[in-house]
């Protein structure tokens, strides 16, 4: 194999078609996983600090506790930067002939996915947990209870989204991997090992003439034999 066909995408160089590559699946989960982002981004910093109508101090609708809603930020903006990086080395994959690129660039999808969806994770724990110990008396106004909810859910969405898009790229690396050991292993079964490409036939021999005696008369007509009709 020769790196032009490896690790689920087809020959480098071809021509990039935006419909096709849009309607794959890795590139509707990255779509998916970016628009998660966004909500949960904008839900805590529009909507994730309030306060007392007898202060101006504003705190963070969980619980006050402001580490919930810098992590929401903190991950909302990182996983933005992310999927917006992962979707343009989408976009290069299939330019990249080398094979030893393509398995890098698998394995950093698969080692990055995987670590966002386990820190979603911590970050969906985190966010319920403040939420349900706030009180009542903190936030006489109910002030922001939707986008917190909304904070909390699309937090526990993007766990599967970005497992789901993880189990995309392992799959990848195992297409490829599988291909890579079928191309070092496969052997031509009509070539025997010590045999080149091409054998005789059985009794398929030449004889070459004597060069003869010393006057320059053949000695006798070895190898042919006269047809007897």
């Amino acid at each position: 194999m020769d790196g032009l066909q490896a690790y689920g995408a087809g020959k480098a160089g071809g021509a990039f078609d935006p419909v096709t590559f849009f309607q794959q699946p890795y590139a509707i989960l990255r779509i998916v996983n970016w628009l998660f982002s966004v909500v949960i981004f904008g839900c805590i910093v529009n909507e994730g600090y309030i306060n007392r109508p007898t202060e101006e101090e504003e705190y963070c609708i969980f619980n006050q506790n402001a580490n919930a809603c810098s992590y929401a930020v903190f991950m909302g903006c990182l996983c933005l930067l992310s999927c917006s990086g992962l979707l343009l080395l989408d976009v290069r994959f299939p330019q990249i002939s080398s094979v030893k690129g393509r398995k890098k660039a698998v394995l950093g999808d698969l080692g990055v996915s995987a670590f966002w969806s386990f820190m979603w994770f911590v970050g969906f724990c985190l966010l319920a947990n403040q939420w349900q110990a706030s009180r009542v008396e903190d936030n006489p106004l109910r002030e922001g209870g939707d986008a917190a909810r909304a904070a909390i859910t699309f937090s526990f969405f993007s766990i599967f989204s970005w497992g789901a898009q993880s189990f995309l790229a392992f799959q990848r690396y195992k297409l490829g991997a599988d291909s890579a050991i079928f191309s070092q292993d496969y052997t031509d079964p009509g070539q025997e090992a010590g045999q080149g490409p091409y054998s005789a036939f059985p009794g398929d021999t030449v004889e070459s003439p004597s060069a003869g005696g010393a006057d320059g008369t053949p000695d006798s007509p070895v190898g042919y034999q006269r047809q007897e009709y």
